[in-house]
């Protein structure tokens, strides 16, 4: 597949980011999960990125990942710059 025809990895990224953090926000108010369980959730992804920090090749992009994993924690939106 030559460069044109290939999909933008950021583009792919900030999709699947919005899709997740739709469906975080649909599941708790539906009540299928409630604000512990999703914070748990949360926290399990970032404990996942930062454990793959000292085997990583690239640990600047999981230190970027936890950065916004901490803000959806915070209840700022990922998809939004953080404030200040």
């Amino acid at each position: 597949m030559d460069k044109l025809n290939r999909p933008d990895p950021t583009a792919e990224g900030i999709a699947a980011l919005s899709i997740c953090e739709s469906l975080l926000i649909a599941l708790n108010d539906l009540r299928i999960i409630d604000g512990t369980q999703t914070r748990a959730l949360l926290e399990d992804a970032a404990t996942t990125h930062r454990n793959a920090i000292p085997d990583a090749p690239n640990p600047n992009q999981h230190r970027a990942v936890i950065a916004v994993i901490e803000r959806i924690i915070r209840g700022t939106s990922a998809m939004r710059p953080a404030p200040g």
